[in-house]
């Protein structure tokens, strides 16, 4: 047991911090119906730390961070634009993302060939190293999370409002492009600090696949929110005991735990009535507000 402790405490506590931010963010994402906004977001990135080391820059280096984060401020840009309503689109948004994701993927093997350590950004990138973080990496995780979700909780009534009610927020007036920049934008911040620690893969299942479960049984803003956040911590705490137990990899384990866990909560589901949207006043914002 105190293998298992010394172990799997780090790994452990990096889950939880990811848990805590992604399972709220992936709300958005699945309201939104922006579902592989995070895989185009960690590709710019990617493309960000392989341009760098074009330049002999360290992809880990306070340069390298800037360079990924140039690129998905790119990103971020690039998909608050295409936003429209639903009903006003004349192409879904989805397409857009995807179109960023195979356009940053093709441009980022061209860089990654020319340069000798890019294969292993992006490599990197995929699998991450969630088993083999340290304190000093959770702490400064925890440090870039805690900035995000205060700003996230800051305006949380925006981001709300606008991803669960969008017809409210546009008859408030709000410029809702603007907002969209901002939310991608503190988004793709947590996006570059996360995937070099958990990889894509771990971090699409963090962002997902609680919300779905959440969105299964609830549309209520702080009932879809305690509801992530449970299977989240659950589900990482079991897919880490089951990895130490069987001596299998952490990350693909932990994403086979959290299908299983989709896949019980939907059997579930069906037991209950189907959830409601939230209606009445925007979360209590202030009509008017601009």
């Amino acid at each position: 047991m105190l293998d298992l402790i010394e172990v799997m405490l780090p790994p452990f506590a990096a889950c939880m911090v990811l848990v805590g931010l992604f399972s709220y963010l992936g709300i958005h994402v699945i309201a939104r119906e922006v579902i592989f906004v995070d895989l185009a977001l960690a590709q710019m990135a990617a493309l960000g730390s392989t341009t760098a080391t074009l330049f002999h820059v360290r992809p880990d280096s306070l340069v390298g961070y800037a360079c990924s984060f140039a690129f998905t401020t790119l990103a971020a840009l690039i998909f608050s634009l295409t936003h429209v309503r639903r009903e006003k689109r004349r192409a879904p948004q989805e397409a857009f993302i995807g179109i960023t994701f195979v356009v940053a993927s093709a441009a980022a093997i061209l860089v990654a060939s020319k340069s000798a350590a890019g294969h292993e950004v992006i490599e990197e990138v995929l699998v991450g190293s969630i088993l083999w973080v340290n304190w000093e990496i959770v702490i400064r995780l925890l440090l870039v999370f805690l900035a995000v979700g205060a700003f996230h909780w800051f305006l949380r009534k925006r981001f709300l409002t606008i991803s669960l009610r969008e017809e409210e927020a546009e008859r408030l007036g709000w410029r809702i492009k603007g907002w969209d920049f901002l939310f991608y934008l503190s988004f793709g911040i947590a996006i570059t600090a996360a995937v070099p620690v958990a990889g894509v893969l771990l971090v699409f299942t963090f962002l997902v696949v609680p919300a779905v479960v959440a969105f299964l049984f609830s549309r209520k803003a702080g009932v879809l929110v305690g509801i992530s956040w449970c299977v989240g911590a659950v589900a990482s705490a079991l897919g880490l005991y089951l990895s130490f137990q069987f001596d299998l990899p952490t990350g693909p384990l932990v994403v086979c735990v959290f299908g299983l866990a989709l896949l019980v909560a939907g059997a579930m589901s069906t037991r209950f009535p189907m959830p409601q949207a939230e209606t009445g006043p925007p979360l209590n914002e202030v009509e008017g507000e601009n």
